[in-house]
């Protein structure tokens, strides 16, 4: 769960909102930092409070902040789950103590994935970078207008899937299109 867009509350009100839908809700909580789309970043303070809640199980780290993803892994108990929300960041925050990804680009690419996360399982940082190096170029076009729309047309040109997204996002345009048609990897 993304914490609240649009309104950018404070680090009490990110912990009131959290907590009240960790009281409420059956499923465990798994919390979403994504400051691009949110507004507000959860601190790894609050992230840490929140870690003291039965229900709430871990965090999607998104925010970019490789020291604030340092904090949390040093300081949250060992059942708190840190996952990488960035595919360009997954081997940094693994080697910070991330244990798993949740990807868009994993979707077109589960292969080089996986290799990615079983170098970072053994400490071969340095050859899931290697792979993951290669996927910077492609990676860029996924949000030039917005996600889904670039994942969806990668999925497209790949024959996995049609490129139909929902309002308010577009269908990619004929440019985007040419550019992730040519970058792809093959």
């Amino acid at each position: 769960s993304a914490s609240p867009a649009y309104v950018r509350p404070t680090q009490t009100g990110i912990i009131a909102h959290y907590q009240q839908l960790a009281d409420n809700s059956s499923l465990p909580i798994l919390l979403y930092n994504v400051p691009s789309r949110t507004g507000s970043n959860i601190t790894s303070t609050t992230t840490l409070e929140l870690a003291k809640h039965r229900n709430i199980i871990g965090i999607k780290e998104a925010s970019g902040d490789l020291l604030q993803a340092m904090e949390i892994n040093s300081l949250k108990n060992d059942d708190f789950l840190l996952i990488s929300g960035d595919d360009q960041l997954t081997v940094p925050l693994f080697s910070v103590g991330a244990v798993g990804l949740i990807s868009v680009l994993a979707n077109a690419y589960p292969k080089q994935f996986k290799e990615i996360i079983n170098h970072c399982q053994h400490n071969e940082f340095l050859q899931a970078a290697e792979i993951s190096g290669t996927m910077l170029e492609i990676n860029e076009l996924m949000y030039k207008e917005g996600n889904p729309t670039g994942v969806k047309q990668l999925l497209a040109h790949l024959g996995l899937c049609r490129p139909f997204v929902r309002l308010p996002m577009m269908k990619a345009t004929d440019e985007l299109s040419r550019d992730i048609q040519h970058t792809r990897l093959d």
